[in-house]
């Protein structure tokens, strides 16, 4: 499996990788505090990490939804964060033309699950010679993701991740199918297991998304014994007051027992691959 380079460590090798932080940026003091906490585990684990939130949910259910304070103001707090913390950067980026500026900031462009398929969208974000992390559609078989690999592929690029995060099962529901893994790692490249979006309801409270994050400990274990090379989580310090998706984030004072559970289990699978 190829390893993909980022800084002073790869994705995809003997160590690790977690890409981690709130679901939308809502303050520059909830990402400071985020960060500084995750760093500081992930430092004392010794685990990959890479820091995560959005400047713009644009899949919102609702109008009304919060999706963050848009590109520029998003990626100027965002910046900050990558110097202050020496931290890279993981962000969603939603049309062709976000890439390149997006590209400035960000170490990994994120291409959200419903735009997965979005030919303009993996060109551009492949053409900023970044890393492109491609979420697999809820309404797409693993299977179904060597076209988009081949798209960026195809645009000169082949430092890709590609990334699980449940199936559509019914209306409201998600199930994760851990099959996905070792078949996508088929592709070559990394494969990232979002452990929080996969609890979430889709639009189970009407306006908006539910989810239930006791689950997440649970799914997050079973991928890495699937043998997943990354693990994906969107973290808040209350999220019971976030504004976006807080049903299924993770509260920053759980994040350390889950990180060491996780690595553990990572640690033995690759003990018995050898």
């Amino acid at each position: 499996m190829k390893r993909i380079k980022l800084g002073n460590f790869e994705i995809g090798g003997e160590k690790l990788t977690i890409l981690a932080g709130p679901c939308a940026i809502e303050s520059q003091d909830i990402l400071n505090k985020t960060a500084e906490k995750l760093k500081e585990i992930t430092e004392k684990l010794d685990i990959n990490f890479v820091f995560k939130s959005s400047f713009d949910k644009a899949n919102r259910s609702s109008i009304t939804s919060y999706r963050g304070p848009g590109m520029e103001k998003g990626l100027e707090m965002l910046n900050k964060i990558k110097k202050e913390f020496n931290l890279p950067i993981v962000t969603d980026i939603h049309t062709p033309d976000q890439a390149a500026v997006v590209a400035e900031v960000a170490d990994i462009l994120q291409i959200p699950a419903f735009l997965c398929r979005q030919t303009d969208l993996l060109v551009a974000a492949a053409k900023t010679g970044k890393i492109v992390n491609i979420k697999k559609g809820q309404f797409l078989a693993p299977e179904q993701m060597g076209p988009l690999i081949k798209k960026v592929e195809d645009s000169g690029n082949d430092k890709i991740l590609v990334t699980d995060r449940g199936s559509s099962f019914g209306y409201n529901n998600l199930v994760v199918d851990f099959r996905g893994i070792p078949i996508m790692q088929e592709f070559g490249y990394p494969v990232v297991f979002d452990a929080t979006h996969s609890v979430q309801l889709p639009g189970a409270n009407g306006t908006s998304s539910g989810g239930d994050r006791r689950f997440v400990p649970y799914l997050a274990k079973a991928a890495m014994a699937a043998g997943a090379n990354c693990l994906f989580f969107e973290i808040h310090p209350d999220p019971d007051k976030a504004l976006c998706d807080g049903a299924n984030m993770v509260p920053l004072d759980k994040a350390e027992n889950l990180f060491n559970n996780c690595k553990s289990i990572f640690e033995l699978v690759r003990s018995q691959q050898c």
